[in-house]
């Protein structure tokens, strides 16, 4: 008799371990802005000339907010906005700012993994603000997902001059918490189906750059988007299969595979382009995968909420991605 109380009991703990294993944590969202509010330009990675900022501050200004730019906006240290210390610093004394209420970087390249260690967020968790960027900005959108707090994949200042009506607007509508929902043509290269889950992800190449530190993100039970610029197709290739090796995809809901752009091949051909390397690795499990969503190196580059629960819905004419409202 106690050895069946005993062996119903570790059944019992046995299970919720496991649900506990599979449960997301909640996700905290920045306040949403309201006119008067201020956002912040700083410049985490590559350098950043007050001249090419026009078009984003005219778009904030119009939207009613105020802009403030960091210090780190037109120093040049070689390719980067500043030292190591100075773009940490100017980066810390705006996420400690309570003025501010979002930080938008200026543009990707390389460099933010070299300050996200500097970086003391014991402010910016009692008092969350919104992180905007994509492309390098994935190393702070990862970092923060670790945290508990929801982040905004968008566009940055650099291109918006470029985007499109549709990308520029979806980011008023994120910051402002309007609705957010895309519905876009499926492809033929699709897998259909339906998942729900947080949304994590950004650029893979920085995603994979990531693995085995304390910013690398868990997968599980999430909806995984990727998104790629200017990479070998053997690269490609290379950081799908690590991610897979990571168990990335093992337990995950859904793969959305974003803008993978100007990719290049060898002399000798890979044999697959970007997508075929992705559909490959994707065929092994059976989540919903939609491919060609706008998002990322694109002028379409339509703004995500990064830890946000959404419904994804890959069908035989259209894919749609909803993010869940708290009732």
């Amino acid at each position: 008799m106690f050895k069946s109380i005993r062996y119903s009991l570790f059944v019992l703990l046995l299970f919720v371990m496991m649900v506990k294993a599979h449960t997301q944590n909640p996700v905290i969202i920045p306040p949403y802005l309201q006119k008067g509010d201020t956002v912040a330009i700083v410049a985490t990675a590559r350098s950043f000339q007050p001249e090419d900022l026009q078009s984003a501050r005219d778009s904030l200004r119009n939207w009613g907010l105020h802009v403030v730019l960091g210090k780190t906006i037109g120093p040049q240290y070689h390719q980067l906005a500043g030292t190591d210390r100075e773009r940490a610093d100017d980066l810390q004394h705006m996420l400690d700012d309570p003025s501010v209420k979002a930080i938008w970087a200026a543009r990707g390249g390389y460099g933010t993994v070299r300050i996200v260690d500097m970086l003391d967020f014991t402010k910016f968790r009692q008092k969350p603000k919104w992180i905007i960027g994509y492309s390098d900005v994935t190393v702070l959108h990862s970092h923060i997902h670790k945290l508990g707090i929801a982040t905004l994949h968008a566009t940055m200042p650099i291109n918006v001059k470029k985007n499109s009506e549709a990308a520029v607007q979806s980011l008023k509508k994120a910051l402002f918490g309007k609705k957010l929902q895309y519905k876009v043509p499926s492809r033929l290269q699709n897998r259909m189906g339906t998942a729900e889950g947080q949304l994590v992800g950004g650029n893979l190449s920085i995603l994979y750059s990531l693995l085995g530190s304390p910013s690398s993100i868990n997968t599980d039970g999430k909806i995984l988007l990727i998104e790629d610029l200017d990479e070998y197709l053997y690269h490609v290739d290379r950081m799908m299969m690590n991610l897979k090796r990571n168990g990335y995809f093992d337990n995950l809901k859904g793969l959305i595979i974003g803008g993978m752009t100007r990719m290049h091949d060898n002399s000798i051909p890979w044999g697959k382009d970007a997508i075929g390397i992705v559909k490959e690795i994707a065929d092994a499990y059976d989540f919903p995968v939609c491919f060609d969503f706008p998002a990322g190196h694109l002028e379409d580059n339509r703004a995500l909420i990064l830890g946000k629960d959404v419904k994804l819905t890959v069908g035989k004419d259209s894919v749609s991605l909803k993010f869940k409202d708290k009732k």
